[in-house]
């Protein structure tokens, strides 16, 4: 049996070189720190990470496997990418819009944070400071449970922000990108409004009061998606709330009144969430 399996096994045609390179890429290789990408969008601005996540493995990481104080392509393989569609801010630090690699030093007690215009590097081993874009410091978390594989993410999504956090074994590193809602969002709502086809009114009027801008052009927009729209009960409660802030409390008491009276011929599930709704800003209205 042992003689046959050989003569079988130098039986088989033999292959090119090319050939088994080509036959490599036709399918993806199992590795020990497979290739993640994660996206974020946060506001108008979209945040996306690529990267490779290796495991602990029963190995000491931080001053082991990575050592302190010394650049780390924050991840295996390729060094990490990041990416921003606008102009961010890293733990307050300016960033302009565009592709990066990410690389950190750890620190026992502080870590550096690096981005660098994407140069398609493989790991740090050619990392250059003169090519650094940013630099900024944070300080790292010690976790209870470890992290067997390495994590980027995001936690504590706003409407203006996030958190980028690294993690691996017992240590989480947060970095706060933060986003110009005003500077980023409103230049592309003011061109949509001013296009073709069909406005996004209602979207622009909600961005002007939910940030606190011109109040006055939040209730004409709104006034404009309530043409193309008459009657609509949401849009109509959300008028009485623009011209509340706006400071017209007659207007805001019209509207939610038109609004209420709307909803009682609405389905049921709607005429219970803005009966509610109206009621309980005419009756902050009425007292005031």
């Amino acid at each position: 049996m042992h003689n046959r399996a050989r003569i079988l096994l130098f039986s088989l045609p033999l292959l090119a070189p090319g050939a088994v390179a080509a036959q490599s890429t036709t399918f993806p290789l199992p590795t020990t720190s497979p290739r993640a990408v994660i996206l974020q969008q946060v506001a108008a601005t979209n945040i996306e990470v690529t990267y490779y996540r290796p495991s602990v493995r029963g190995r000491v990481i931080f001053g082991g496997l990575v050592p302190w104080d010394r650049v780390w392509r924050t991840g295996s393989n390729n060094a990490t990418q990041v990416s921003f569609s606008t102009p961010v801010s890293l733990n307050g630090t300016p960033v302009d819009s565009g592709h990066y690699e990410l690389f950190t030093i750890p620190g026992r007690r502080e870590w550096v944070v690096i981005l660098q215009r994407s140069r398609s590097q493989w790991g740090s081993y050619s990392y250059d400071p003169a090519n650094d874009a940013v630099r900024v410091t944070a300080d790292p978390i010690s976790l209870t449970d470890p992290v067997e594989n390495l994590t980027i993410g995001f936690e504590d999504v706003t409407n203006d922000a996030a958190t980028l956090t690294i993690a691996w074994d017992r240590v989480q590193l947060p970095v706060r990108i933060s986003i110009d809602v005003v500077a980023t969002v409103a230049p592309l709502l003011e061109t949509a409004l001013q296009s073709e086809g069909r406005k996004p009114y209602f979207f622009a009027a909600m961005f002007y009061y939910e940030n606190d801008l011109d109040l006055d052009r939040a209730a004409a927009l709104m006034r404009l998606a309530l043409e193309a729209n008459p009657g609509q009960i949401g849009m109509l409660y959300r008028l009485a709330l623009i011209l509340e802030k706006n400071g017209d409390r007659p207007g805001a008491i019209a509207a939610a009144e038109q609004s209420l009276a709307g909803a009682a011929t609405s389905a049921p599930e709607l005429r219970e969430e803005y009966t509610r709704l109206n009621t309980a800003l005419l009756a902050r209205l009425q007292a005031e």
